[in-house]
């Protein structure tokens, strides 16, 4: 057993670092204007005493992860307690291991426990997606201490050198599968060498501008593009994640075909339609797609897949959408919280998953490895990460093996906030020829280069 290489937890700190959006950012039912992006560090120590820290950090986005009607500042306020609550129970943390294994105890006991504690205090429950995305700025960063404190990047750590427990302590086959993970580890699902260049996904919108004519005078004179169209001549963008409303059917439709006339003209190569969780009846995304089909099929042949249309409590809502998915591959997002779901996902008819590592870096390679293992697709999609969370993010889309590239939008959002990580990582902060550029990632964790970025913030 590598118990040399273990590590245990001696401290957990956040800090809440405050960002506003140059335009803003539609989900759903609201708009994101501001965010605030929780930044933690981790201080573990080894067997022989040797200490060190990892980083980690998440946007908390309140729209994402805890949609109502509830005011936006009571639900803000309310993830920031609860974030400071998690560094506490980091703090008294006390299993020992790999960053894999000691993040997985922690999400199946401290975390849920907290987040049943939490919500007992509440007149409105906490949803468990936003509970894993408070404590993926914890995980994320233990899994940067074990890396710094091995020597290597943590991505050469996700095998039997290192993990003391196999695939099959931590997830279990489809009862109508052959897979056994006995004897297999992460490392087994993923790219090695990793590539260092990914075409990068393109958000667009409910509110965003396409062209000149959508102009009203209100957009920022920044140097920054503020339509699509712009964006597409200036990043070489090929791929177009297009935000939908789910609920209005001529209106999506249109968005659609008037997005998917300008990719054509345009060189884009890929679109993906994301309805964030608003659609309650497969016919809704059929009859778009069917449509799409018979009066733009050259529109509808763009469409490489549907995101997470349905409700995301899929053992509350559980919709069969095998209908949905022979049309076009349909990927879990929001609902993909553990390979559980995802093992109950696929049962609906669901065919990929898009990983994130805001739901934390122990649950997306759990999740990566269960999908990989049954044959479904992979996305890793964008909770427009600034700074430090970007670099996390792309690492975990190289790994992966996504079915085209990395959604990353941070740049179209808040570019400004990035400005002392750009310096140092240049090719994930800004979009060219349509990618981004890894290369500059490199050294042990995860290869931040931290002491190179004049970050100005402490934790």
């Amino acid at each position: 057993m590598p118990e040399d290489t273990d590590i245990c937890i001696r401290d957990a700190r956040v800090t809440c670092i405050p960002v506003t959006t140059r335009v803003p950012l539609k989900f759903g039912s609201e708009t994101l204007t501001t965010v605030t992006v929780a930044r933690a560090c981790i201080t573990a120590a080894k067997s022989d005493g040797t200490q060190g820290e990892g980083i980690g950090e998440t946007p908390l986005s309140v729209q994402w992860v805890w949609p109502s009607t509830r005011p936006y500042e009571e639900r803000h306020l309310a993830l920031i307690a609860f974030t400071h609550q998690l560094a506490a129970a980091w703090s008294q943390a006390t299993p020992s291991g790999h960053a894999l294994e000691i993040g997985h105890d922690f999400i199946r006991q401290e975390l849920k426990r907290e987040w049943e504690t939490f919500n007992a205090e509440r007149s409105e429950s906490m949803p468990w997606l936003a509970a894993l995305v408070c404590c993926s700025l914890f995980d994320i960063a233990v899994h940067d201490a074990y890396g710094k404190l091995n020597g290597c990047p943590v991505y050469e750590t996700y095998n039997a050198a290192y993990l003391n427990r196999d695939l099959s302590a931590f997830i279990e086959p489809a009862e109508d599968s052959e897979v056994d993970f006995s004897g297999v580890y992460p490392d087994h699902y993923l790219i090695r060498p990793r590539p260092d260049v990914l075409p990068a996904w393109h958000l667009v919108g409910g509110l965003d501008a396409l062209a000149a004519a959508d102009l009203d005078g209100s957009e920022p004179d920044d140097g920054y593009p503020v339509t699509l169209e712009q964006w597409i001549a200036t990043d070489g963008l090929t791929c177009l994640k297009i935000k939908l409303r789910g609920n209005d059917g001529a209106w999506d439709y249109a968005r659609m075909v008037r997005i998917g006339e300008i990719a054509l003209a345009m060189g884009v190569t890929s679109l993906s339609t994301d309805f964030n969780c608003t659609v309650t009846d497969p016919a809704y995304v059929n009859n778009i797609l069917d449509q799409l089909k018979g009066e733009y099929p050259a529109i509808h042949d763009l469409v490489l897949y549907v995101e997470q249309p349905f409700p995301y409590d899929l053992e509350e809502n559980p919709i069969d959408v095998h209908s949905v998915s022979q049309r076009k591959p349909l990927f879990m997002d929001e609902s993909a919280h553990d390979w559980e779901i995802v093992r109950l996902g696929r049962s609906l008819g669901w065919t990929g998953v898009a990983l994130k590592t805001c739901k934390t870096q122990t649950g997306a390679l759990l999740s990566l490895c269960w999908a990989k293992a049954h044959g479904m697709d992979l996305m890793v999609q964008d909770l427009t990460n600034p700074m430090l969370a970007q670099i996390p993010h792309v690492l975990l889309a190289a790994h992966a093996g996504t079915i085209m590239g990395v959604e990353t939008n941070a740049m179209q959002f808040y570019p400004e906030a990035s400005n002392a990580e750009a310096a140092v990582h240049p090719g994930i902060y800004r979009r060219r020829q349509g990618a981004v550029d890894l290369s500059s990632i490199h050294g042990d964790g995860f290869g931040y280069r931290l002491d190179e970025i004049d970050h100005g913030v402490s934790v």
